[in-house]
C-alpha cells in the first residue's frame, strides 16, 4: 500500500482502523499482563487487575486521532503504572505522524515517554543498560517513525499539488496559444482576404456607374459581384468574431445562418455563371434539422463553383431526395462545352471539409469523376448524432 493511501481513506475507513488497532492492542495489553502481571507501579498486584487495566489502556488508542495529545499523555502515564508497550509505540507514532512540525510538543513526550519507561523497567526489577536502550528505541523508534510518515505525506501533497498547478498552468498556456493563433489567422484574413473581397466589391460598385452601365450584362454582373462580395464579407466577418478572442461580449456582424432556402439561388447563380443547372427536388427539405440544411447548402455550393471552374458551360443535375430518415444530395457535372478558366486559385481543401462536416454528421460524402464529368453525392441522416 502507497504512504498516501490513507490520504484518501473515507472516514468510516479510518474509524474501522482505529477500531481495529485498538481491539489489537488491548489483546496484546490484556495477554501480556496475564502473562507477566506488571513492570510498573503496579507490579504485584492481581494478575486479572492488570489485565483487564492493560486492556483497558489499548482502548484508549479509538480517540487516538480525534484526542491525539491527550490520549498520548493518558499512556504515558499508564505504561508507568501497567508498562503496556504496545499502547504507548501506537500513541507515540499518533503523535508524531500528527504534529510533525511541533518539536517541543514531540520532545516532551521523548522526554516523558523514556522516563515513565525507565520508570516502569525501574519499578519492575528490570532495570540495566539492556533496559535503557528498550527505552529509548520504544519511545524515539515510533517518533520518529510517524514523524517520516507525515513527512512523506506533507511532501506527497506538496507535489500532487504542484503537479495540479503545473497542469493548469500548462492548460493556460495552451488555451492562450490557441487564443493569440486564432488572433493571427482573424488579422490575416482581415488584412488579406476582407482587404481583397472588400476591393472587389469597391469596383463592381463603381462598374455599376462607370461607362459600361449602358450594356445591361455589364451592369448586372456588377451588380451580382457587388452582391456576392458583401454576401462573403459578411460571412467573413462573422468568421472573424468567432476567432478573435478580445471580441467576446461585443456584438459581431453576423449574415444570416444559410440553409435549404438558398438553394433555389446557388442554382440561379450558376446559370448566370453560364452552367446549365437544373434543380430536382423530392420531399420537404424545409423540415430538416438546421445542421442537415446547412451541410446540403455548401455541399451544393462547393459542387456549383467546382464545376464553373473546371467544367465551364457543362450541364449540371442536381437531384435532393428527402426521406422519413435520411436525405441525399447528388451533384452531376458533364464535360465542359466553353474554355475552363484554370488560373482560378484552388487550396484542395473544399471536398475535405465537406466529407469531414458530414462525418461529424453521421453521413457520407463521395466524390469522384464519372464519364467525362464528375458527381459529388452526400448521405446524410435527418437526426443527425447526439454529439453535434
Amino acid at each position: 500500500m502507497r504512504w498516501t493511501a490513507w490520504n484518501d481513506a473515507t472516514p468510516s475507513s479510518l474509524r474501522r482502523l482505529d477500531a481495529a488497532v485498538a481491539v489489537a492492542a488491548a489483546l496484546v495489553g490484556f495477554g501480556n499482563s496475564w502473562v507477566k502481571p506488571s513492570n510498573g507501579l503496579l507490579t504485584g498486584a492481581a494478575t486479572v487487575t492488570v489485565a483487564v487495566l492493560s486492556g483497558a489502556v489499548g482502548l484508549l488508542l479509538w480517540w487516538r486521532r480525534q484526542r491525539t495529545v491527550m490520549v498520548g499523555w493518558l499512556v504515558v502515564l499508564c505504561h508507568l503504572l501497567l508498562f503496556t508497550p504496545t499502547a504507548l509505540a501506537v500513541a507515540l507514532y499518533t503523535v508524531g505522524s500528527t504534529y510533525p512540525n511541533r518539536w517541543r510538543l514531540l520532545a516532551w513526550f521523548a522526554v516523558l515517554g523514556c522516563l515513565s519507561d525507565a520508570g516502569a523497567l525501574w519499578l519492575g526489577g528490570a532495570w540495566d543498560f539492556r533496559g535503557v536502550a528498550y527505552s529509548l528505541a520504544l519511545v524515539v523508534g515510533p517518533l520518529v517513525v510517524g514523524y517520516a510518515v507525515a513527512l512523506r505525506r506533507d511532501l506527497a501533497t506538496a507535489a500532487q499539488t504542484e503537479l495540479a498547478t503545473r497542469e493548469r498552468e500548462h492548460v493556460l498556456l495552451v488555451e492562450q496559444a490557441r487564443d493569440n493563433e486564432r488572433s493571427r489567422i482573424a488579422r490575416d484574413m482581415h488584412d488579406v482576404v476582407a482587404h481583397r473581397v472588400g476591393h472587389i466589391v469597391l469596383l463592381a460598385a463603381a462598374l455599376r456607374v462607370g461607362p459600361g452601365v449602358a450594356n445591361p450584362k455589364v451592369a448586372d454582373d456588377a451588380e451580382r459581384i457587388r452582391h456576392e462580395g458583401r454576401r462573403a464579407l459578411e460571412e467573413l466577418r462573422a468568421i472573424l468574431g468567432v476567432l478573435t478572442p478580445d471580441r467576446a461580449g461585443r456584438p459581431v456582424p453576423r449574415a444570416p445562418q444559410v440553409d435549404v432556402g438558398g438553394l433555389d439561388e446557388l442554382v440561379r447563380s450558376a446559370r448566370r455563371a453560364g452552367l446549365q443547372a437544373a434543380l430536382s427536388v423530392e420531399g420537404e427539405p424545409g423540415a430538416l434539422p438546421t445542421l442537415v440544411q446547412q451541410a446540403l447548402y455548401r455541399t451544393l455550393q462547393e459542387s456549383l463553383t467546382n464545376a464553373a471552374k473546371y467544367a465551364s458551360g457543362a450541364n449540371v443535375g442536381i437531384e435532393l431526395r428527402c426521406g422519413p430518415d435520411t436525405v441525399d444530395l447528388t451533384v452531376i457535372n458533364g464535360p465542359a462545352s466553353g474554355p475552363s478558366d484554370d488560373e482560378l486559385p484552388s487550396g484542395g481543401d473544399g471536398l475535405l471539409g465537406l466529407d469531414e462536416r458530414a462525418s461529424l454528421l453521421g453521413g457520407e460524402l463521395t466524390a469522384g469523376p464519372e464519364g467525362e464529368g464528375f458527381r459529388v453525392e452526400l448521405h446524410l441522416p435527418v437526426a443527425p448524432p447526439d454529439a453535434m
